[in-house]
C-alpha cells in the first residue's frame, strides 16, 4: 500500500530540551494510525509537526509526495479534530459543517450537498438548524467530526477527541469514529494516552516513550509480542517476571527468577537478563501447565465479564489472573498454583 505520509529524521528541540528525537514514520493511505504514549512521550509534538502548528528543527515531511516542511498550517491539506470541539457558537450545526467548504470557495449547491451527506454520516440529519449550545457533548463531537470529514482532507488528525466525554459515551463514539473511517476511507492519525482506545480503533499503533518511537505495529502485535518491558507494561495488564536466561530442557531456554525457573518460548536463547511477560488471560488453574507458580490469593474482583484474581508470589510481587465469571474463584488467603504455556508468553530485554 502506498504511503500517504513519509517523515524522515523529523525532530523538535527547544534549546537543550528534545521534544521529539529524529523520527522516521510512514503512514499508509486509508490507515488509522494511533500515536499512543504517556504524557511527554512526544506524540502531540509529532502531530503538531504533521499539521504545521510546530516548526521542525530538522528532517523532512512529505504528504502524497509533496514536501510540507515550509508549507504554513493554513495551506496544508490536513483536517483537525480537537478534544474541546472548537465549534462556532453563533453558527448553526449546518453552518459549522459548511464553514471549511465556504472558506475553500465551493459553490452553494456543492456545499449544501456535502453538508447533507456529512450530517447523514454522523446521524444528525434533523439537527442542522440547531446551535452548539442546544447539543449534548457527544452530539457536538459528532458535528466536529462531520466538519472535518466534509471537505475530505488528505489526512485527518485527531488530538484526544474523546477525552472530555464520560466512559459510556466515549465507548459509543469510538465505534462511531471506526464506522466513519470505514465509510470514508480517510487517512487518520489519532493521538491518545488511553490504551484501550488505541487497541479498539487502530490499524496500527505507534507507541511512543521518551520522545521517540518505542514500537510500531498492529494492536495484536504490540499486545502479544511487545518489544520492551515498557511496551509490555503500558499496553494492557502484564505480569512481568525478571531473571537470567539459562539453558532449559530439550536444548531450549529457561528464566531463572526469585520465584522459580520457567520454560521460555522456543525462540529464546540463554545468556542474558530478560523479563517474561505473561498476560492475565494466559494464566489458568490447570495443574498440567508446563510453567506453574504458587501464590497466595490477596483479592478477587468481580468485573462482570471476568473475575480478576490478585495473588502474591513468594518474592512479594503480585500477579493478576483473569477467570470467567462462571468459574468458582479461589478464596482470599488460599494458596493456588497458576500455570501457563511457554509459547503463550513473551520475552523482552
Amino acid at each position: 500500500m502506498r504511503p500517504k505520509l513519509v517523515a524522515r529524521g523529523i525532530c523538535k528541540r527547544y534549546g537543550v530540551v528534545t521534544a521529539l528525537e529524529p523520527t522516521d514514520l510512514d503512514v499508509r493511505a486509508g490507515e488509522f494510525l494511533t500515536l499512543l504514549g504517556p504524557s511527554g512521550s512526544g506524540k502531540t509534538t509529532l502531530l503538531q509537526l504533521v499539521c504545521g502548528l510546530t516548526e521542525a528543527s530538522e528532517g523532512s515531511l512529505h504528504v502524497d509526495g509533496v514536501d510540507q516542511i515550509d508549507v504554513p498550517v493554513h495551506r496544508r491539506d490536513v483536517g483537525l479534530v480537537f478534544q474541546h470541539y472548537a465549534l462556532f457558537p453563533h453558527l448553526t450545526v449546518a453552518e459549522n459543517i459548511a464553514f471549511p467548504l465556504k472558506m475553500r470557495g465551493r459553490d452553494a449547491r456543492d456545499v449544501a450537498h456535502r453538508v447533507g451527506e456529512a450530517l447523514a454520516m454522523v446521524h444528525m440529519q434533523d439537527y442542522g438548524a440547531r446551535f452548539p449550545r442546544e447539543l449534548s457533548g457527544g452530539q457536538q463531537q459528532r458535528v466536529a467530526l462531520a466538519r472535518c470529514f466534509v471537505y475530505q482532507p488528505a489526512i485527518i488528525l485527531m488530538d484526544e477527541p474523546l477525552g472530555a466525554l464520560d466512559r459510556k459515551l466515549r465507548d459509543h463514539m469510538q465505534m462511531e469514529i471506526k464506522h466513519l473511517h470505514r465509510m470514508s476511507g480517510a487517512t487518520i492519525i489519532y493521538v491518545t494516552h488511553d490504551q484501550e482506545e488505541a487497541l479498539a480503533l487502530s490499524d496500527r499503533i505507534c507507541l511512543m516513550n521518551h520522545a521517540r518511537i518505542e514500537q510500531l505495529g498492529s494492536p495484536q502485535e504490540i499486545y502479544t509480542r511487545p518489544c520492551s518491558e515498557f511496551a509490555a507494561d503500558f499496553i494492557g495488564v502484564s505480569n512481568i517476571l525478571r531473571g537470567d536466561v539459562v539453558a532449559g530442557p530439550d536444548g531450549g531456554a529457561a528464566l531463572e527468577t526469585p520465584n522459580g525457573r520457567f520454560v521460555l518460548p522456543r525462540d529464546a536463547r540463554p545468556g542474558a537478563r530478560a523479563a517474561l511477560v505473561v498476560r492475565p488471560e494466559q494464566l489458568s488453574l490447570d495443574p498440567s501447565s508446563p510453567n506453574r507458580i504458587e501464590a497466595q490469593v490477596r483479592d478477587v474482583v468481580f468485573a462482570g465479564s471476568e473475575q480478576r484474581v490478585v495473588a502474591a508470589l513468594p518474592s512479594g510481587e503480585e500477579m493478576v489472573m483473569r477467570l470467567p465469571p462462571t468459574l468458582a474463584a479461589p478464596a482470599r488467603g488460599a494458596t493456588i498454583a497458576m500455570g501457563w504455556a511457554p509459547d503463550d508468553a513473551a520475552v523482552v530485554p
